[in-house]
């Protein structure tokens, strides 16, 4: 049951904020809506309420809110069809209104507009109809709506289990290494570094980093006992864990106890502490996107929906905190990643409406079908890589 529910909860969770965001918007600037999908293809489950459709398909790899628009010629059949037809469709699957023998759809309302009835959209209920601030304001909403996520799951996890840290206790010391040669020992206690307190082990490896070839003095309490050493880190490449980017810091060859410890905040703190691990998640999801296209980081780093799926089920065993830790990354990588300049993503809707601005005029409909398509090249290359990965990694467990 968890391999089902843990894959479905996080995936589900985060595409349904990100098009909530772009559904309210759409809702809240009088832009017509007539359905709102979580996953893509044919419908397992549809209710209309309103003047939306809602669909549950069977595709679940993300989702999509189908608004009114005269330039969606490209990704209509993504969405289940455009609205400026002269044969209106019917349903999640787009039937047409009638069957053979003159009996109406069952889903067809003569008082409802498009794809639903025969009314006509009036002008004004069109995506291209609102300002271009009212247009971006509702591209961007997926994507605020996603760091919202995360930064509520983020700042509640502090605030309901408490900020998890690994004390400044050294464990291991590398024979031969600046640490060894300075004088450390198991057991020590970190306390200060160049006089600044020191409260957690992280506090240790940022100051370490910063320092390479640099001698830096560390108090450190053992057995009741207070001293200071020099220590002088040396330079050494080391890998990003997150985003396996590599790059030239500090090492002293000196490991913490493994142990963690948690530290009980005010709601305040909390704020303060899930809005830091927020801005953290985002920043190297954005380091990751910056050292793929340098070719600093290698595409093998890349996992797609199983490896997403296997580490849901794995977060989910280690408990909700974990689970809501991953549902807040995924979000963060879901609110970057949507950013970027490509045509069918949410940067690049952005970049065309801004170009368009400055243009004066719209895209002609055939120069817009071959940016749109391009971009929909790109995102099947990407999958057919992270599937490639997916599926690597899978046989390289097996064999």
């Amino acid at each position: 049951m968890l391999i089902w529910l843990a894959p479905l909860l996080v995936f589900g969770l985060v595409v349904f904020v990100h098009e909530l965001g772009h559904f309210l918007a759409a809702k809240a600037l009088g832009v017509y809506a007539p359905r709102f999908s979580i996953g893509f293809g044919p419908a397992l489950w549809r209710r209309r309420w309103g003047e939306t459709e809602y669909v549950l398909a069977l595709l679940p790899l993300g989702g999509y809110v189908r608004m009114a628009s005269r330039q969606d010629q490209t990704t209509a059949f993504l969405e289940g069809g455009n609205e400026d037809r002269d044969v209106p469709e019917v349903g999640g699957n787009a039937v047409p209104p009638t069957i053979p023998g003159g009996e109406r759809e069952r889903d067809w309302d003569p008082n409802a507009m498009k794809p639903f009835g025969p009314k006509p959209i009036p002008d004004h209920r069109w995506f291209e109809s609102k300002p271009l601030i009212g247009r971006l304001f509702i591209l961007v909403a997926g994507v605020t709506m996603n760091v919202i996520l995360a930064l509520v799951i983020n700042v509640g996890s502090v605030s309901h289990y408490g900020r998890v840290y690994t004390p400044p206790v050294v464990d291991t010391v590398l024979d031969g290494r600046p640490a060894a040669l300075a004088g450390l020992q198991r057991g020590d206690s970190i306390v200060a570094i160049d006089g600044s307190p020191v409260r957690e082990w992280q506090q240790l490896i940022d100051r370490v980093s910063a320092s390479p070839g640099r001698t830096i003095a560390l108090e450190v309490v053992h057995d009741g006992v207070r001293r200071t050493v020099s220590v002088r880190p040396e330079e050494r490449e080391v890998q990003n864990e997150m985003t396996g980017r590599r790059a030239r810091a500090g090492r002293i060859g000196a490991g913490p106890v493994r142990r963690f410890e948690r530290e009980r905040l005010a709601f305040g703190d909390a704020i303060v502490v899930g809005s830091d691990s927020t801005w953290k998640q985002g920043t190297a999801i954005v380091d990751l996107v910056r050292g793929l296209f340098a070719g600093e980081v290698s595409t093998s780093q890349l996992g797609g929906p199983i490896a997403i799926a296997q580490v849901s089920v794995q977060a989910a065993r280690y408990g909700l905190e974990t689970l809501f830790g991953l549902i807040a990354l995924l979000s963060i990588n879901v609110a970057v990643l949507n950013m970027l300049p490509v045509p069918i993503l949410d940067g690049g809707q952005i970049l065309l409406n801004v170009l368009e601005a400055a243009k004066g005029s719209a895209f002609s409909e055939r120069t817009r079908e071959y940016i749109l398509r391009a971009g929909l090249v790109a995102i099947a290359l990407l999958f057919v890589l992270v599937m490639f990965n997916d599926l690597k990694g899978i046989v390289q467990r097996i064999l």
